[in-house]
């Protein structure tokens, strides 16, 4: 057990991860849009974070390579949780996070670390109550990746698409033996609007039908 799995707070934390050019961040947006829309109660956020130290991962990857830049991550993230995403949960928010542990796991595995390493200097963070793991054919995310450029070093290296997504298919493994809730979802062919509808289904489980007078969903009054 981690040491914030003893106390679960109100609020509902959704993680989303997935290669570059799948279409996470339009999915995340979408779907706090979606969640706000509906009248919860929802608070937006990124990994990295906005702080000056996440400023620094994130334009700084070039720089800092392997167990360094995991260990920036890991307590860029410690911090976070600290300062931002525990203290919403706690007020009975939504957080949905654009990019979690599941990155970290995939991009610092890329620069030679094992699954291992990353997940012990992360171990200690608060799991998901839902972690999805966006995944798609990699040869549609390297084309969708090449049309609007590389972000990082990760996302210019040869054959990056295959790397990532067959990284992600294994840290979604790696996850769920360890406990996590993990959906994943495949973006090939699909909108980013249509994953985000996917998603906010499985936050928002439809209501349970009560009968009346004998009547429910599956016994209707008409045929």
């Amino acid at each position: 057990m981690t040491t914030t799995e003893a106390r679960r707070l109100p609020g509902t934390l959704i993680t989303i991860d997935g290669p570059g050019g799948v279409g996470k961040s339009t999915t995340t947006a979408r779907v706090i849009e979606l969640l706000t829309a509906t009248g919860a109660t929802v608070h937006g956020t990124t990994q990295p974070s906005r702080t000056p130290l996440g400023e620094l991962i994130r334009h700084g990857t070039d720089t800092y390579r392997g167990l360094a830049l995991a260990n920036l991550c890991a307590g860029d993230r410690l911090h976070q949780l600290a300062a931002e995403i525990l203290p919403a949960l706690a007020d009975s928010r939504i957080v949905v996070s654009d990019r979690y542990v599941p990155s970290s796991l995939v991009l610092q595995g890329l620069d030679g670390l094992t699954f291992d390493t990353v997940w012990h200097l992360n171990d200690s963070v608060y799991r998901p109550d839902l972690a999805v793991i966006l995944n798609a054919d990699p040869d549609v995310i390297a084309h969708r990746l090449h049309s609007r450029g590389a972000h990082s070093r990760f996302e210019r290296t040869t054959d990056s698409s295959t790397h990532e997504s067959l990284g992600y298919h294994r840290a979604a493994t790696y996850l769920r033996e360890r406990g996590w809730p993990v959906t994943t979802l495949d973006t090939t062919t699909a909108h980013p609007y249509e994953i985000a509808d996917q998603i906010v289904d499985l936050i928002r489980p439809p209501a349970p039908t009560y009968p009346i007078d004998g009547i429910t969903e599956e016994n209707p009054a008409c045929p």
